[in-house]
């Protein structure tokens, strides 16, 4: 027969509650760390490179309004800068020094050329001999005049003359103490009389016309030559060059007494009061850029306004010169040719997601990012759209909160994951 275990059972006192709970509780938080750990180890197993979170820089992805603008720099340059030449062949005595401040109306050269006083002189005199001409010709005009009437006057005399006496014919003809032949001489005598008074009273007039013409023409030389005389009077006067602006004597081009050609530059003045700037643009900006943009200028620490008012047709190195005029006061202080920075407003574009701008920009070619998830950088095609100089537009690819890589992204090499350690 066979024995059972009974004696063998042994009879066990059931453990307290308290003990059970904390073996529950134990068996929880086992379990959880090692689902986390089991997260974060297979995350850090799916990237191919560790970063240093400190050596990156994320900003996050916003919406707002996009401030399209570049930064370019550029200098002062006079807005006004006449240049004066040699009016002719002369001699050249400078009366300014480079630097020296000019008022508008001062001699700042005079220039000596014989041909031209010989010229005025030459002029003076012609004009002088035509005027006692004209003068001459005015008595002429009139004694001309008096002539022609004392000739006409005398022809109505005798054509009244001879009226009279055909009258007197006439009334005594019916008595027959005057014959017929005396008779028809004085009606004869009376026609010739009024022919020949109204045959002077028409060359009267006509010597008067040609009196008055031949006047009107030494005249019209007298004023040719007055014409003539002031021009060369002109070109004396001009080689006492006058300032045309107030500013400063920027450059001469000759030496003190030196002997130039006509046409020739002599000294450059800048007017202090009309700077505008001069701005270097890289081409790529250039289809962009229109009249009347505004531009802000920085100079010496302070910010002025102001508005492109030129655009140069050429490229020259890469970069189309521009000039900025400014808006309302000029800034005090300026100099020529000093260095400025400035910021040309291209537009503006409202309501558009928008991404600090860093040189994730130039190192992914603008066509790919880093986006970052639980310590971990995701390498995202996305597409860029208008940038400015703190700002780029995204147009697809990310969404509004997204935290991207802006700053240090040449360290991933391109990798498509990559593990952010602190």
């Amino acid at each position: 027969m066979i024995r059972d275990t009974s004696g063998q059972d042994a009879i066990l006192a059931a453990p307290p509650v308290w003990r059970r709970k904390k073996i529950w509780i134990l068996g929880l938080f086992i379990v959880s760390f090692l689902i986390i750990g089991f997260a974060l180890l297979r995350a850090y197993g799916n990237s191919s490179k560790s970063i240093n979170s400190a050596r990156i820089k994320v900003a996050q992805v916003t919406r707002g309004t996009l401030v399209r603008d570049v930064a370019v720099n550029g200098r002062m340059v006079a807005a006004i800068s006449p240049t004066l030449y040699s009016t002719a062949s002369s001699t050249v005595t400078l009366k300014v020094k480079a630097g020296d401040m000019v008022k508008k109306g001062d001699i700042v050269a005079e220039l000596e050329s014989p041909d031209l006083t010989s010229l005025l002189k030459r002029e003076q005199a012609i004009y002088d001999q035509l005027e006692a001409e004209v003068a001459r010709q005015k008595i002429l005009a009139r004694k001309q005049k008096l002539i022609a009437r004392r000739d006409a006057d005398q022809a109505e005399i005798e054509r009244i003359t001879a009226a009279r006496t055909y009258e007197r014919f006439e009334k005594a003809g019916p008595s027959g103490v005057i014959s017929k032949i005396d008779y028809m001489r004085a009606q004869d005598a009376l026609k010739t009389a009024e022919i020949r008074a109204k045959h002077a009273e028409a060359a009267t007039q006509l010597e008067n016309e040609d009196v008055d013409l031949n006047l009107k023409t030494r005249m019209a030389q007298l004023e040719q030559q007055r014409l003539l005389r002031d021009d060369a009077k002109r070109k004396v006067e001009e080689l006492r060059l006058k300032a045309p602006v107030d500013g400063m004597v920027g450059t001469l081009s000759v030496a003190n007494r030196s002997v130039v050609a006509a046409n020739t530059a002599l000294m450059t003045l800048v007017d202090l009061s009309q700077l505008e700037v001069e701005l270097e643009i890289p081409e790529t900006y250039v289809a962009d850029l229109g009249l009347g943009m505004t531009a802000e200028i920085t100079i010496n620490g302070v910010t002025a306004k102001g508005k492109l008012s030129a655009l140069s047709p050429e490229v020259v190195k890469n970069q189309v010169l521009a000039r900025v005029r400014f808006d309302g006061t000029q800034p005090s202080g300026l100099r020529q040719s000093q260095r400025v920075s400035a910021r040309l407003l291209i537009e503006e574009k409202p309501n558009v997601l928008m991404l600090a701008r860093g040189p994730f920009v130039e190192s992914e070619g603008g066509r790919f990012v880093y986006v970052v998830e639980n310590n971990v950088a995701y390498r995202r095609p996305f597409k860029l759209g208008a940038t400015s100089i703190s700002a780029v537009e995204i147009m697809d690819g990310l969404k509004l909160g997204d935290k991207v890589v802006v700053a240090g992204t040449d360290q991933f090499e391109n990798a498509e994951k990559i593990s952010l350690n602190n």
